[in-house]
């Protein structure tokens, strides 16, 4: 009996018969064009001709030569650095009200966590070129208390805030994972700090937030890493152009426009793969920098 197969031998085939159609997708749609990307951020490429060997090129001209670069690096930074916090800290502001066991509270949850459902869509980012336009809904409101508002998406002081306020306003998804984070505090920790007379501010800095940090990190990379990818409300609300001033000219909007605005398929690749490698570099510092803040139960 020891030459035949044993009941799990046999149905190994047909494991990767059902995982067939994600190998599929893997390296059909992912892997692959993945790799022909990165060969193509090495070449001349406008989508008609052949593609040219460059080499370097491109990513020399990235790294030193191309200003635009540098401005949409800036313009992406700032709205990271501002999105993010400001999200995450209304999300968890948020998440602390619903936690306290208030009436409603699935509808609530669901009703905060809609704006996450809906997206960065099209049809989202069309709405907000409207409210902060010169004569949108946010500007009615003001001149109700006699206060004439700018067009908001249109001033290079104030376009990038609007995209800011954008995305603060999606913070139905970190808002679920912090609620769900805090139901997993055990109460005996904040009626002992009660009992020891414990203001609700000490129990928040001193209980709350350091068993909740494994949250707050998780939070973090995943809104970081969207921060970064954002296109949709830049190319919205600017028409594509990342204007006023380029204030608006987030790093992908950038790519976008090399890519399909000028046929510039291999120095977008080259881009791609340098924003790639910076979302690395910074998930990676983030990763580092967890073992000083977060603090895991064990």
């Amino acid at each position: 009996m020891a030459g035949r197969p044993t009941a799990r031998r046999r149905g190994i085939p047909a494991g990767y018969i059902f995982l067939l159609p994600w190998f599929l997708g893997f390296f059909g749609l992912t892997l692959g064009p993945a790799l022909a990307s990165l060969a193509l951020s090495f070449t001349n490429y406008d989508l008609i001709g052949t593609p040219g060997w460059v080499g370097l090129a491109n990513y020399v001209r990235i790294l030193t030569a191309d200003s635009k670069v540098a401005e949409s690096v800036r313009v992406t930074l700032l709205y990271v650095a501002l999105s993010v916090p400001f999200k995450l800290g209304f999300a968890l502001a948020i998440a602390m009200i619903l936690n306290r066991g208030i009436a409603g509270l699935p509808l609530y949850r669901a009703l905060f966590y809609l704006p996450s459902l809906l997206g960065a869509s099209v049809a989202i980012a069309t709405l907000w070129r409207t409210v902060f336009s010169g004569d949108g809904l946010l500007n009615k409101v003001l001149l109700q208390f006699g206060i004439h508002g700018p067009s908001w998406v249109s001033d290079p002081d104030t376009a990038i805030y609007t995209l800011v306020a954008l995305s603060v306003w999606q913070f139905g998804s970190p808002m679920i994972i912090f609620l769900a984070g805090l139901r997993q505090l055990p109460r005996d920790i904040y009626e002992a700090a009660s009992l020891d007379g414990a203001t609700p501010w000490y129990q928040f800095w001193r209980i709350t937030t350091p068993l909740l940090t494994p949250v707050i990190f998780f939070n973090l990379v995943v809104q970081t890493i969207d921060a970064f990818k954002a296109f949709t409300p830049a190319f919205i609300i600017s028409g594509g152009t990342g204007g006023p001033i380029n204030a608006t000219l987030f790093y992908t909007l950038y790519l976008y426009q090399e890519a399909f605005g000028y046929l510039r398929m291999g120095y977008a690749a080259a881009l791609a793969w340098l924003l790639v490698i910076a979302i690395a570099g910074v998930t990676a510092l983030a990763f580092l920098s967890a073992r000083r803040w977060v603090h895991y139960e064990a």
